[in-house]
C-alpha cells in the first residue's frame, strides 16, 4: 500500500540532488525504476503538485537562501540554481514572494520558502510488517541538566493541540516551516532552527512550534506568529542518542516521553518551573536523536 510513498520519497531525494541541472522526467524515472507516466501521476497524487512546480519551488528556496546568506552576484546565483537568466529568477521571486531578489538581500523579510517534502514516514514502514524497534541498536533513554539563557521565542501557540500531529492538523505546515527556514539567520544559538514543545495555560497543556531568537531581538514578527520572552532556566533534558528514524522513531519517542512525564525532579533537589518557562522538544533522529526538555528550579 505504501510502496508509492517510498518511491515518491526517492524521487524527491533524487530531485534534490539535481535541482540545478536540466534533468528530464525520463531520466528520473530510469533512476527510480518506474515509467515516466507513473512517476508523474503518483508524484502529483502524493505530494499535491506537479514535479515541475515542486522543482521550481525548491530552486527558488535554494536561491533565496543564497541571496540572503552570501554576497554572490544575483546573476551567478540564478545560473547556479538552474535559471536561464537573472530576469527569470527575478520574475519567479516577485511572483512567489512579492519582492525582487535585490530588495530581499537588503531587507530579508520572512517569506514562505518551499520545503523539502517528506511523504514516507515510520507508520508506512511499520505497515509493511517490519519490526518496530531494532533491539540491538536501541539504548535506554537517559537524562542530563542543561541551562538555557533568557531568550525570545517566535512561534505559533495552540492551546487546542496537545502534540505534533494534532498541531499540524490545524495549521499550514508548509507555510509555517517555510517562514521559519527564511528566518534561520536570526535564530538563537541554543534554541535554534525548528523547535516545538508544550506550554501551560490555566492548567491546560497546549503545543507550540517555532524558533528561538536572542533576548534583544527587535526585528520582524511574521504574520500569524507571536513573540514571547522565556526567562533563563535550567532544564532536565530527557534524551535518546541518534537512531534510525524509520525503524525506531515510535519506540524512541515513547521511551523518552515516558521518562520525561513520569520523572520526579525532587530526586535531584529540583521542582518543575513550567509556570514561567515552556517544555521544548528536539527531534533530529540521525543528528542528536530525540530530546524533551522540562524547565526546573531549585527546590525550596
Amino acid at each position: 500500500m505504501y510502496e508509492w510513498n517510498e518511491a515518491v520519497q526517492n524521487m524527491i531525494y533524487w530531485l534534490e540532488e539535481h535541482l540545478s541541472e536540466q534533468t528530464s522526467l525520463l531520466e528520473m524515472s530510469r533512476q527510480i525504476g518506474y515509467s515516466p507516466y507513473y512517476c508523474s501521476t503518483r508524484f502529483h497524487e502524493i505530494v499535491g503538485m506537479t514535479i515541475r512546480n515542486y522543482v521550481s519551488g525548491r530552486r527558488l528556496a535554494k536561491a533565496a537562501l543564497e541571496i540572503r546568506d552570501t554576497r554572490k552576484r544575483i546573476l551567478d546565483i540564478a545560473l547556479e540554481q538552474g535559471y536561464s537568466s537573472q530576469e527569470a529568477l527575478t520574475r519567479a521571486f516577485v511572483s512567489a514572494f512579492g519582492c525582487t531578489p535585490a530588495a530581499y538581500r537588503k531587507n530579508p523579510v520572512p517569506i514562505p520558502l518551499p520545503n523539502l517534502q517528506v511523504v514516507f514516514r515510520p507508520e508506512h514502514y511499520f505497515g509493511k510488517g517490519e519490526p518496530t524497534m531494532n533491539k540491538t541498536l536501541l539504548t535506554n533513554a537517559n537524562k542530563r541538566i542543561e541551562h538555557i539563557p533568557e531568550h525570545k521565542y517566535i512561534g505559533v501557540w495552540d492551546i487546542a493541540a496537545n502534540d505534533y500531529c494534532s498541531f499540524w492538523s490545524r495549521h499550514d505546515c508548509d507555510k509555517i516551516c517555510g517562514i521559519i527556514d527564511s528566518m534561520s539567520h536570526v535564530s538563537h544559538p541554543i534554541v535554534t532552527g525548528h523547535t516545538a514543545g508544550w506550554f501551560y495555560e490555566n492548567g491546560k497543556r497546549g503545543y507550540f512550534y517555532g524558533f528561538g531568537v536572542p533576548a534583544d531581538y527587535d526585528g520582524i514578527i511574521p504574520e500569524g506568529f507571536e513573540v514571547r520572552t522565556v526567562p533563563a532556566s535550567d532544564y532536565l533534558v530527557f534524551f535518546h542518542p541518534p537512531f534510525d528514524f524509520l525503524k525506531d522513531c515510535g519506540e524512541v519517542m515513547k521511551r523518552v516521553e515516558e521518562l520525561a512525564w513520569n520523572y520526579n525532579p525532587a530526586e535531584q533537589g529540583y521542582e518543575w518551573n513550567e509556570e514561567l518557562c515552556q517544555d521544548y522538544q528536539r527531534h533530529y533522529p540521525e543528528v542528536i536523536g530525540y530530546e524533551v526538555l522540562r524547565p526546573i528550579k531549585k527546590k525550596k
